[in-house]
């Protein structure tokens, strides 16, 4: 058995604050016995003020995120921190030209990072302060073969069954997913944006019959109001635990391997797919931009 935790919090630019966020969601996990820990996109150092027209997407200084590389002194005070638990989280991450910045997550505990991924799907502006990551991995971990995704990168089904094929067990969705910016209900959990969320995460999980691991910020940062509803989705789209708006952790103890026996035993969605006719998936075309004008 094994047993999953996944936060909802809020993460700003305040290192200091963010490292104590993590020690008290840290050892509130031990307590609960978990053995993979999901924090937030950009859990250290914050995300974007805003995103799109809003006017403080431009990069500065003084607005973006602190740009961290792997081998610094932040990720070896996460480290230090989590100790043996297994733990996803995000962060901005300075290439090693010096210059590039990417919206990354890494997997690690106290000793090892056994992997890392750069944000390929860039929402509404991102693109104005992050370079953009260029493939899907996963990771062989105490705790199975974990991959990794960020937020926007949810609402493109390929990017789960990418690695799903390459034998991911547990898809970590780590994000800063905010309610809608125009028409926000008055009640956040019935927001249109909190409702695609969710759908999300329990599609995603189904579509691909692994466990899905969804963490969000919580509360606000700039103009963004964050949805929070981290949560753990079993390989039936099943919803396991959820914090809903709140921040907190939301906490399952999973058979993976019993579970995918179960699952798989009858339609096993990846042996039944039918490569020979997707070839338009991969195709480059601008037929659907082409289509979205038109009908503007």
């Amino acid at each position: 058995m094994t047993t999953i935790g996944s936060v909802a919090a809020n993460f700003g630019r305040d290192l200091e604050e963010n490292y104590r966020t993590i020690a008290h969601y840290t050892e509130i996990a031990r307590e609960s016995g978990v053995d993979f820990l999901v924090f937030p996109e950009a859990a250290i150092g914050g995300y974007l003020s805003s995103l799109g027209n809003h006017g403080d997407t431009t990069p500065t200084s003084r607005s973006l995120p602190p740009a961290i590389r792997l081998d610094g002194p932040e990720i070896a005070r996460v480290q230090e921190i989590i100790g043996d638990l297994v733990v996803a989280i995000g962060f901005c991450e300075l290439d090693d030209d010096g210059v590039s910045r990417y919206n990354a997550a890494a997997v690690l505990d106290g000793t090892r990072v056994y992997g890392t991924y750069r944000k390929v799907h860039q929402p509404l502006g991102e693109n104005m302060s992050y370079a953009s990551g260029g493939d899907y991995r996963v990771f062989d971990t105490p705790v199975g073969r974990v991959g990794l995704q960020i937020c926007y990168d949810k609402a493109f089904p390929e990017a789960a069954r990418v690695m799903a094929l390459q034998g991911a067990e547990i898809i970590a969705s780590l994000s800063a997913w905010p309610a809608a910016r125009t028409a926000t209900a008055a009640n956040l959990q019935e927001d249109r944006w909190t409702y695609r969320f969710n759908l999300f995460d329990s599609a995603r999980a189904l579509d691909n019959q692994v466990f899905w691991v969804a963490s969000n910020q919580a509360g606000t940062f700039g103009s963004l109001r964050y949805v929070g509803n981290a949560k753990i989705v079993d390989p039936g789209g099943n919803v396991l635990a959820t914090t809903t708006l709140d921040e907190g952790l939301a906490v399952a103890e999973v058979d993976v391997a019993g579970t995918f026996a179960a699952m798989r035993a009858g339609m096993f969605h990846l042996r039944d797919r039918r490569p020979d006719v997707y070839g338009s998936l991969v195709e480059v075309s601008d037929r659907a931009d082409e289509r979205t004008l038109a009908s503007a």
